[in-house]
């Protein structure tokens, strides 16, 4: 009778392709995962801290009121389509280095602000920046 005393091989647990597989799988949630949280943003626009304000020697301010209706430099605009912004911007303009200052209502549509942008562009202003107010004075 053969009564060996062998050592026997413990079996080994190789963890690495169940790493792998892990990784894998965590990759793979993570590309499909949608974020359904953007859509329950809520914003609260124009309001920005700023140090101080700046004076800009050749600007236009572009007015846009909550229901869409626009002025430039404090003259009211009879129409709302970009042709009428965009001439409005170039009578307007001193030379092509004149600042437009987008003086928008929080809760005009983003549309108006956009076809100030667009106005501007078509008439050849590339220096466009937006007029906000601090939190202390959107408290008041």
């Amino acid at each position: 009778m053969d009564f060996r005393h062998g050592s026997r091989d413990e079996p080994e647990i190789n963890l690495i392709p169940f790493i792998d597989v892990l990784l894998v799988i965590l990759i793979f949630l993570m590309l499909t995962t949608t974020y359904s949280k953007f859509t329950e943003m809520q914003l609260r626009l124009p309001v920005a801290n700023a140090d101080a304000q700046r004076d800009y020697p050749k600007e236009i301010i572009v007015s846009v009121a909550a229901d869409g209706r626009y002025m430039v430099n404090k003259t009211p605009l009879p129409e709302r389509s970009v042709e009428a912004v965009a001439s409005a911007l170039t009578a307007a303009s001193a030379s092509k280095d004149s600042v437009v200052i987008i003086s928008a209502d929080a809760s005009s549509s983003h549309q108006s602000v956009i076809t100030v942008m667009e106005a501007a562009r078509r008439a050849g202003l590339m220096q466009i920046t937006f007029a906000t107010q601090t939190a202390a004075q959107a408290g008041q």
